[in-house]
C-alpha cells in the first residue's frame, strides 16, 4: 500500500518479533500481540503517532524468515535475495505500544475469500510465530490549534482511526466515518467532541462509495485538517473532494492508500 507520511523516520533495522496472544476483536479481525525487547524502548522502537506505520516481513516460499540488516537500505537488500527466500513485505498500523512488557498489537483484517499473505499469516498465528517487523513512520499531524478535524477510514485502517480518536484532546472536535463490512472491524471508540459515523456498503458497491456519498452529502462546516485512510480510490477521490469541491488546503489534507482493489493484502 502507498504511504504519505510526515514525520521522520529513524534509524532503525528490522527486528524478528514473536506472536504471544491473538484475540478476535470483530468476526473478521484479529489481533495479534507481537513481542521483542526493543518494542520497550523508545529509542530502538519510537512512537511517532496514532496511525505509526509498521513494515511486517512475512516468511519468504521457504518458511524461513529472512530479513535485511541495514535501515536505509533495507528494501534493496530484500529484493537482492533470492527469490524462495525473500521476506513478503506488508504495511500495517500498530494499535498499542505496551512498553511494559515490550509488546505491540497489530489488528488484520481476515480475508476468507483471497486472503493476501498478511491476512492469512494471522489467521493462522499462534504463540511463537516468527515475523520481521520494521517501524517506519505516521501520517497524521493537524497543525497547531486545530480543532475542527474530519477523519475517515474503512475497514483496514479502523486501528489508526480509533487510536487517533483517543489520543484527542477533550476540547477537540472531528466527524469521524467508518466504512466497514458487517463483521469486519469493531465501531470506533467514544469520545466527547467526535461524532461516529458507521457505514456498511451496498451489496456491490465500490469500497469506499458510500464514504464518500456521506461526505459529499453533508455540511461539514469549517475543517482544520482531514486525515483519509484507506482503499487507494477512498483516499485519492475524497482528497479531490475536499480540495477541489471544498476549497481546502491540500497541505491539510492529509491521505494514504492502504491498499488497492484486486491486490492482496
Amino acid at each position: 500500500m502507498p504511504v504519505q507520511a510526515r514525520t521522520e523516520t529513524s534509524d532503525v533495522t528490522a527486528v524478528a518479533a514473536r506472536a504471544v496472544g491473538t484475540c478476535r476483536v470483530a468476526d473478521h479481525m484479529v489481533r495479534v500481540t507481537l513481542a521483542h525487547p526493543s518494542f520497550a524502548d523508545p529509542v530502538r522502537f519510537p512512537y511517532h503517532g496514532p496511525d505509526h506505520l509498521v513494515r511486517l516481513l512475512l516468511p519468504g516460499a521457504t518458511g524461513a524468515l529472512n530479513l535485511p540488516r541495514s535501515s536505509a537500505g533495507w528494501w534493496k537488500e530484500i529484493q537482492a535475495m533470492d527469490e524462495p527466500d525473500r521476506p513478503r513485505v506488508r504495511n500495517y498500523t500498530v494499535r498499542r505500544i505496551d512498553r511494559a512488557r515490550a509488546e505491540i498489537d497489530v489488528d488484520f483484517v481476515l480475508h476468507t475469500d483471497s486472503a493476501g499473505p498478511a491476512s492469512a499469516w494471522a489467521a493462522a498465528a499462534r504463540p511463537g510465530d516468527g515475523i520481521g517487523v520494521l517501524s517506519d513512520r505516521a501520517g497524521y499531524a493537524p497543525p497547531a490549534g486545530a480543532t475542527d478535524l474530519l477523519l475517515v477510514a474503512d475497514e483496514t485502517a479502523q486501528p489508526a482511526l480509533a487510536a487517533i480518536i483517543e489520543s484527542l484532546p477533550a476540547d477537540a472536535r472531528a466527524l469521524a466515518i467508518l466504512e466497514y463490512r458487517p463483521g469486519s472491524a469493531p465501531g470506533l471508540p467514544a469520545h466527547p467532541g467526535v461524532e461516529r459515523v458507521h457505514l456498511h456498503p451496498a451489496d456491490g458497491a465500490e469500497p469506499g462509495e458510500a464514504a464518500l456519498a456521506h461526505v459529499e452529502g453533508r455540511d461539514l462546516g469549517p475543517l482544520d485538517y482531514a486525515w483519509i485512510s484507506g482503499e487507494s480510490t477512498l483516499a485519492t477521490s475524497l482528497r479531490r473532494h475536499l480540495v477541489s469541491g471544498r476549497g481546502m488546503d491540500k497541505d491539510r489534507v492529509f491521505f494514504c492508500g492502504y491498499w488497492k482493489r484486486g491486490v492482496s493484502h
